[in-house]
């Protein structure tokens, strides 16, 4: 089936680019991918989303932009894209389940994923202790013990940065050297509130009926293990771009992030843009995703008026 644009995704990114495109008349199809909603479905609350002076948890926000997107007649369909052919026109999304679509456009908000240690207790501790943004979520740890872990300069930045909401705040590192730039450990070596265990691997996250409580590691040169008391656990070695899907159509960063026309959400091919935390590699806020989902149909809809416009006076001749 055909559409004029399609955005894969259904973060912040995708439900605003679905608004504003299905205000405009365009009638945008957007597929939900396997986290409908995105990574704000995980947290329980957001406090930082301008307009909800009393916050609002992650899962009602999004389902407050979907029905607004519905409500303007945007299509949402359930499915995963695997394959994309952005070679010929219109462009082609092959699904999960064999179906196809084809669109003029496409809108790209797949997101990244944080990166996950993969021990016991981390996943069924997230939004209860264990978080993977520190701007998102340091606000709630207000005179407790959190713990950072990661040795780059992520890590760095968000240790220094949640010192001024804890009472301390651990820095864990598997190894005994750190991977940040010496500015970065500088910074945070000499902030007084942060504290070291370098050369330790992270093997539970250690939780109670009320939420996280610590740390099990383990020193790699002793073998002993301990656990390192904390009421938060904040995980800082980094983000994948959800672009495996496309097959390297598109370029990319060192990173993986899409690469995009400083100023604009058009990528290295005209009709296909990029929007949300699938681009934007610095900021990965909930707000700057919309913002950037927005200028993705702004750009979306003025590359499909061109090209209508084009199409007719070709008609005409």
């Amino acid at each position: 089936m055909h559409h004029k644009a399609i955005i894969i995704g259904t973060g912040p990114a995708g439900l605003t680019a679905a608004i504003y495109l299905a205000r405009a008349n365009m009638s945008p199809l957007v597929i939900e991918g396997i986290q409908p909603g995105g990574q704000l479905t995980t947290t329980t609350e957001v406090d930082n989303f301008p307009g909800f002076p009393d916050g609002i948890t992650g899962p009602e926000l999004m389902d407050n932009m979907r029905k607004q997107a519905l409500r303007f007649g945007a299509a949402i369909q359930s499915g995963r894209v695997k394959e994309v052919d952005f070679v010929h026109r219109p462009f082609t999304l092959f699904l999960e389940d064999g179906g196809q679509l084809t669109a003029d456009a496409v809108i790209i908000s797949t997101g990244a994923t944080a990166k996950k240690l993969g021990i016991t207790g981390e996943s069924d501790n997230i939004g209860k202790g264990v978080s993977t943004c520190a701007t998102c979520d340091g606000f709630f740890f207000r005179n407790k013990k959190i713990i950072v872990i990661g040795g780059g300069d992520t890590a760095m930045e968000e240790a220094n940065f949640l010192t001024r909401f804890a009472s301390e705040v651990r820095v864990v590192h598997r190894r005994e050297e750190l991977k940040a730039s010496k500015i970065m450990q500088a910074h945070a070596r000499g902030n007084t509130k942060v504290t070291w265990s370098l050369d330790r691997t992270p093997l539970e996250v250690m939780a109670g009926p009320l939420g996280v409580t610590g740390l099990k590691v383990r020193n790699n040169t002793t073998g002993q293990e301990e656990v390192l008391e904390a009421d938060g656990i904040f995980l800082a070695i980094g983000h994948t771009p959800n672009t495996g899907f496309l097959g390297g159509q598109l370029p990319t960063d060192e990173l993986g992030y899409l690469q995009v026309i400083p100023g604009t959400a058009q990528t290295a091919i005209p009709g296909v843009f990029a929007c949300g935390d699938v681009q934007d590699r610095i900021y990965r806020q909930a707000i700057t995703s919309a913002g950037s989902g927005c200028m993705a149909a702004l750009d979306a809809e003025r590359y499909l008026t061109e090209h209508a416009s084009v199409e007719q006076e070709l008609q005409v001749r």
